[in-house]
């Protein structure tokens, strides 16, 4: 798979890492950089040309870091035909009960979900409260999750790219 990578400050020494890890898969990646630590740098700059590339069929997703992840997943969101999905990790994680009743206690369901539900494209991560190691494991869990292609999901998804 072809993956658009980018970060900013807050995610330069993970972003290295996860690279070298998805390319040890077999993964192809682009690198929207930045290409060297700078403690000032604005992370749209980045994220916006990984996303334009993603939503353009360049990439077919997209992988970015941030502190918290919100502020990149909110700019490749605003990148017609992105679905960028934000994950914590574990720290965060709790007991959640559906609209069924079920329950889990899995801090990767928000990440099958993004794939299944959401066909998410892009993920965006938050490089304060996610381990190197849980970055690895999610990203590999979100690379290898398919959408499920029901129709109810497919008709939502639709019209998020209609926007």
């Amino acid at each position: 798979m072809t993956l658009a990578l980018a970060t900013d400050h807050a995610g330069f020494e993970q972003l290295k890492e996860l690279e070298a890890f998805l390319e040890s898969l077999g993964h192809k990646c682009h690198n929207f950089g930045p290409v060297s630590l700078k403690p000032n740098d604005d992370y749209p700059d980045f994220i916006f040309p990984a996303a334009k590339t993603v939503a353009n069929g360049g990439c077919e997703r997209g992988i970015i870091i941030g502190r918290s992840g919100q502020g990149e997943a909110m700019a490749a969101n605003r990148v017609k035909g992105v679905r960028c999905a934000v994950y914590y990790g574990p720290a965060v994680a709790r007991k959640v009960v559906d609209a069924h009743g079920r329950t889990s206690h899995d801090p990767l369901e928000v990440i099958r979900l993004s794939r299944t539900h959401n066909d998410s494209n892009m993920l965006s991560l938050g490089a304060s409260f996610v381990s190197l190691e849980d970055i690895k494991n999610v990203v590999k869990l979100w690379l290898e999750t398919p959408f499920s292609g029901e129709n109810r999901h497919q008709r939502r998804n639709q019209k998020l790219d209609e926007r």
